[in-house]
């Protein structure tokens, strides 16, 4: 087979392709015997007849047909191996000769994964969420705990924030009662924030006996309802005082106020750390593709906005809903569903193209001992031998998948130890506390399969 490239404009190239001629015949030789199961030759069974009575009886024509058809895959395929091309999408192709005789040739045009150089991602500056908790998030904790212990009184007065309202509320839309805004005797804190974006407004400055009449748009929705508040009672929380007696009663773990409040910036802190470890790759990543200046290909967008759908309906699908409920409840159509996925891909699509390039520049390729490691990972999880994983991934053509997954993940890790994390005033965060032991060689590298589906172009 003789194979010829040439480079293209907006990462494309051509392949040009001539089918050896032997390689043909053996092509030929395979659609007879396919024809032959089709065809009635008197004193043969059916697949039994040689070629040659099949020729003289039908002619090459169908056959030769066939066999163009089953050498065009296999010799691309093959080309796409010599010349190590990174195809993205399926490759247009043309037969330039050989449809009717003659050498078997034809181009295919090859939309290819881009390779670039990513400037910047030396000191790469992620921005992550504070770790110190302040003074005033200390002061809200208490706060919410002295709330818990509040006394209640009534109150002859108007409302204002803090109070405690018992309401009938009614929130409807067209005049159909909404569900979950349509209620008796409720006790609402008013400045929660609940119910509407202007819900505590329209509640600040009533007295008891009032009734309120307003149009407002409800919280997590788009669209606006009509609610009628019948406000019953206003209540002030008395909080209690707060001092070391009243800790030590109520707070049993904690004999001080100094004690408990140590104790309270220490959860805070700590469960900041986890939050900001549970994220850090992700924002990470994205502040990687905000550097890749090239448009993401819509190939690549287009494969994997159609794995997020299918995936997306098939969790629906397992929570025993359908796509239209989803769509109800979060109040968006379905353009709106696609768009969003579609800003994920896009998103996707820059952080795939930039970790490679990372890869290439830190020379991050995946080692033979990296392969060996990921096999007995797999064989791990799916209780087999690890030459049992090679062989899968060799027989489905996924090595080249599974080395460039390690190499990304080497990147991600390479990033994350050499990055600049700072939160929102721009002041610097310790690497080494933010990402304690986190080894990303040492986890799975989820978001590739298994190898146990045919890998094609």
């Amino acid at each position: 087979m003789k194979t010829n490239l040439e480079a293209l404009d907006g990462n494309k190239v051509k392949l040009l392709i001539e089918v050896d001629e032997i390689d043909f015949d053996r092509y030929l030789d395979g659609a007879f015997r396919k024809i032959a199961t089709q065809v009635r030759i008197p004193g043969f069974r059916p697949g039994k007849a040689p070629r040659k009575l099949i020729e003289a009886q039908i002619g090459t024509e169908a056959a030769r047909a066939q066999a163009i058809e089953d050498a065009i895959p296999s010799s691309l395929a093959l080309a796409v191996r010599q010349h190590d091309l990174d195809i993205i999408a399926t490759p247009n192709v043309n037969l330039t000769s050989g449809q009717e005789n003659g050498v078997v040739a034809f181009e295919a045009i090859c939309e290819v994964r881009p390779v670039v150089k990513v400037a910047g991602y030396k000191g790469l500056r992620v921005e992550l969420p504070a770790l110190v908790a302040s003074d005033a998030d200390i002061e809200e904790v208490v706060n919410h705990e002295r709330k818990r212990h509040a006394t209640l009184i009534d109150v002859e007065r108007a409302v204002k924030t803090d109070d405690q309202v018992t309401l009938d509320l009614v929130g409807s839309r067209d005049g159909v009662p909404l569900p979950g805004l349509n209620v008796d005797d409720w006790l609402y804190e008013v400045g929660r924030g609940w119910v509407a974006e202007d819900f505590d407004k329209q509640l600040t400055g009533a007295t008891a006996g009032q009734k309120l009449e307003f149009t407002s748009i409800p919280s997590g929705m788009t669209e606006s309802a009509d609610f009628v508040v019948s406000i019953k009672k206003v209540q002030e929380q008395v909080l209690p005082e707060l001092n070391n007696d009243w800790v030590a009663e109520h707070l049993a773990e904690h004999e001080s106020i100094d004690a408990w409040t140590a104790a309270v910036r220490t959860r805070i802190e700590e469960s900041r750390l986890n939050q900001v470890r549970s994220t850090v790759v992700e924002k990470t990543t994205a502040a990687l593709a905000n550097l890749v200046e090239i448009e993401a290909p819509e190939a690549m967008v287009s494969s994997d906005l159609r794995s997020r759908v299918q995936n997306t309906l098939k969790q629906f699908e397992a929570q025993g809903i359908s796509m239209d409920q989803w769509l109800s409840v979060t109040q968006q159509t379905a353009e709106q569903f696609i768009a969003a996925l579609k800003e994920q891909s896009t998103l996707a699509v820059k952080v795939d193209i930039a970790l490679r390039a990372v890869a290439l520049a830190e020379d991050l390729a995946a080692s033979q001992d990296d392969l060996e490691r990921q096999f007995e990972r797999i064989a791990t999880q799916v209780n087999k031998k690890a030459a049992a994983i090679r062989k899968t991934y060799d027989k489905n053509d996924a090595i080249t998948d599974l080395e460039a997954q390690i190499s990304k993940s080497k990147a991600i890790d390479w990033l994350l130890h050499n990055s600049i994390f700072v939160d929102a005033q721009g002041n610097s965060m310790s690497n080494e506390t933010i990402l304690g032991d986190h080894n990303h060689d040492d986890h799975d590298h989820a978001d590739h399969d298994h190898a146990d589906h045919d890998h094609k172009h």
